[in-house]
């Protein structure tokens, strides 16, 4: 039986947090959420179907060591990743940021994660539209609609569970369909 896979980077938790209620969400029919900088590019290739998290640091940036983090993340996973082979995998996308405090770069470090899984022939699902968010510009929007769910945890976080139900009745066909048969709870 083929499940979902969970993966993260996160700065201060809160995309950790969001993957695990991804995770509970979805009951068996997902892996339990995996931190970006405990698997090696090939790790992603046992699943058919995956969810990818990150926060958007500061100016529009993936979390990572150059860019004031702890410990490695996607910064450091991408550039490893590349050229890994996901044609018939379907990917979804999900980014924390804070629309107040960095509203020119709101949830813009989805951008990177979105063009390499592209880039390695994954398809896309669940973007987001952009109803609801005070921004200014995100490099992760597209024609009104973000490259994924965009959460704001600082602003917004009466929006996030509902925001997070919806977005997951849109994407889970596509993902039930690529993962094969699984019980959702």
């Amino acid at each position: 039986m083929s499940r979902i896979g969970i993966f993260f980077g996160t700065d201060t938790g809160r995309t950790r947090r969001l993957a695990k209620d991804l995770a509970k969400a979805l009951g068996d029919a997902a892996e339990s959420p995996v931190n970006i900088n405990k698997v090696a590019p090939e790790d992603l290739l046992a699943f058919d179907a995956l969810i990818l998290g990150t926060p958007t640091l500061g100016e529009g940036a993936l979390p990572g060591l150059d860019t004031g983090g702890s410990m490695e993340s996607w910064l450091e996973f991408l550039p490893r990743a590349a050229g890994l082979d996901l044609s018939g995998k379907v990917v979804a996308l999900f980014g924390l940021g804070d629309q107040d405090k960095y509203g020119e770069h709101f949830v813009s470090a989805l951008r990177p994660i979105h063009d390499w899984a592209q880039a390695c022939g994954a398809t896309l699902v669940g973007r987001w539209p952009v109803d609801g968010y005070d921004f200014i510009e995100s490099e992760a929007e597209e024609a009104g609609e973000f490259l994924g769910l965009a959460i704001d945890q600082h602003n917004q976080a009466h929006l996030t569970a509902p925001r997070l139900a919806e977005w997951l009745a849109q994407i889970l066909p596509a993902l039930l369909a690529a993962a094969g048969p699984v019980t959702v709870e």
